[in-house]
């Protein structure tokens, strides 16, 4: 496992036309969406630290008279102002859940495959506004952390290693380490998006005490599965966290709707866990259509804070 602060290399033979065409693929996508809307969104939402003093101008009817800087005028004559910019330095940071749990969805784009896309549409919306963008992984334990840098091709770099996680069976989940290294690392206020199934538990005083600096948002991937057993009869259930292995009758009734009980109280209790947190949720729900918009349910988030905020 790699150190936490360490800077992972992708080895070149990885690197296959195969993950080419795909990062690129999720690159045109998620670029197009950035583009035409999202990322100005995302400006309005998430602010900078503050504001710094640009330049003074001469004082056009309109102006609110508060910002006259005095000192000038009487050296001009005639009223000047002040010109104040947006002080950004704002670092996005996705934070990755890459456990076994991961791969339990429908294999046609996978969790894995919907994070990605995340990492993508957050990245670029901060990189079209110059925002340092970051990437952390973790299983159980902190597995990589990507310092936030400027620019889209640090945003593809993430987008490939999420891509190339490799997830070794029989690891577990745990997501409060990587929140507390977060905590420790990130010195001015960040935004921080947790991308996670959050089949686990333990974190809630974590990402409680991350949101307490950081301004953070968990986007929650949902799979069907997750919610209903397809009736399908005999199933070989493979655990891939505790290697439990067990056959599942999925044809019967009370199965499925014990199923349907144990799930919903298990999304209860994770949306309890995040509430109680005080975070911001993004429901992103995988329908198994490769072709379906995952990141539409963050644009429709970007659009309400942005209008909340106005």
């Amino acid at each position: 496992m790699a150190s936490p602060a360490s800077q992972p290399t992708i080895p070149p033979g990885l690197i296959t036309p195969g993950l080419m065409s795909r990062v690129r693929g999720i690159e045109i996508r998620t670029r197009k969406l950035a583009a035409s809307g999202v990322a100005g969104n995302y400006r309005s939402v998430f602010r900078g630290s503050g504001i710094e003093f640009a330049e003074a101008r001469e004082y056009v009817p309109g102006d609110d008279v508060r910002r006259i800087d005095w000192n000038v005028t009487a050296r001009m004559g005639t009223p000047w102002v002040k010109e104040f910019v947006e002080e950004r330095d704002l670092s996005v940071i996705s934070v990755v859940d890459r456990s076994p749990s991961m791969l339990a969805a429908t294999p046609e784009r996978g969790r894995l495959g919907a994070a990605a896309e995340l990492v993508a549409l957050l990245g670029f919306s901060a990189a079209y506004n110059n925002d340092r963008t970051g990437l952390l992984t973790f299983s159980d334990g902190v597995d990589a952390y990507v310092e936030p840098r400027r620019g889209t091709r640090h945003v593809l770099r993430q987008v490939r290693d999420v891509l190339l996680a490799d997830i070794a069976p029989g690891r577990g989940t745990a997501m409060a380490p990587a929140l507390d290294h977060l905590a420790r690392v990130l010195r001015r206020r960040s935004v921080v998006f947790v991308i996670s199934d959050f089949f686990t538990s333990g974190y809630a005083q974590s990402l409680q005490t991350l949101a307490r600096r950081h301004d953070v948002i968990a986007l929650t991937l949902i799979d069907p599965l997750d919610l209903e057993l397809p009736d399908v009869g005999l199933l070989d259930v493979l655990d891939a966290e505790t290697g439990r292995r067990l056959v599942v009758d999925s044809g019967s009734r009370r199965v499925r709707e014990a199923y349907r009980e144990a799930a919903a109280q298990r999304a209860a209790a994770r949306d309890l866990r995040l509430s109680r947190a005080g975070v911001d949720r993004i429901a992103i729900h995988l329908d198994g259509d490769p072709d379906s918009d995952v990141v539409e349910p963050v644009a429709s988030f970007f659009r309400r804070r942005a209008q909340v905020s106005a």
